[in-house]
């Protein structure tokens, strides 16, 4: 485990990186990370973090509230989700940033009107069309507007924009055709969207440790960093 100067130190380093690759918001993805490292990169100044699954953001946001109360912190829900667990999502997640399907939409929406709880939520989008992904293929994506709009309007749901998952490669410029398909979709969605009256939220989230720069270069507004700051995890 990294020593809360040295996990301080990387922080630093990667916002150095990220601000010099472009305008995009650095998120710390904390699959498989204590809440006493958590609360460093707090301490650090961090206030945006990523978790998988739904029972990891319960327990990691409640320890890290506890080491520290005062800081308001964003939690997102970055892994896939079953549509049984919604309704733990909503209560524990600041944004739900995976919905790939009009049927998951749906569930969330009808959950946050019963409840009256509003909820930010990003359109997973599977680019490269990766079986192993979950999300909306692109033409699914451009088909699925309308009724993503339809649902949408009257419920107590903001859409913050789009997320993807590059396919695995090793990083670095091979990474480069996903976010640019990911660049071009979003810029034709975005006026599929308009044209709709639907509001689809500037959220451009892609890029991960291995690849970060580059999905900055190709318009990403959010990169997802966890392995570049704490090391390998299982």
């Amino acid at each position: 485990m990294l020593s809360g100067a040295d996990l301080t130190t990387r922080y630093r380093e990667l916002l150095v990186r990220v601000r010099a690759a472009g305008p995009a918001e650095l998120m710390v993805v904390t699959k498989g990370v204590a809440a006493e490292q958590i609360a460093v990169v707090v301490d650090a100044g961090c206030t945006l973090f990523g978790e998988n699954r739904v029972q990891e953001l319960e327990a990691k946001r409640a320890a890290v509230a506890a080491l520290r109360p005062t800081a308001n912190l964003t939690w997102a829900l970055i892994g896939p989700l079953q549509s049984n667990k919604a309704r733990r999502a909503l209560e524990v997640a600041d944004r739900i940033a995976t919905v790939g399907s009009v049927d998951l939409l749906g569930r969330i929406a009808a959950l946050a009107t019963e409840r009256a709880k509003p909820i930010e939520i990003a359109l997973q989008v599977n680019v490269d069309e990766d079986p192993a992904k979950s999300g909306f293929t692109p033409e699914g994506l451009r088909a699925a507007l309308p009724a993503i709009a339809a649902i949408v309007k009257g419920a107590p749901i903001t859409l913050a924009g789009l997320f993807t998952v590059g396919r695995l490669t090793d990083g670095g410029e091979a990474a480069r055709p996903t976010f640019a398909q990911f660049r071009t979709l979003a810029a034709e969605v975005d006026a599929d969207a308009k044209a709709l009256g639907l509001g689809l939220g500037p959220l451009r989230s892609a890029g991960m440790s291995g690849d970060f720069e580059v999905a900055i270069s190709e318009g990403s507004t959010e990169v997802r960093v966890g392995s570049a700051l704490f090391g390998p995890r299982g």
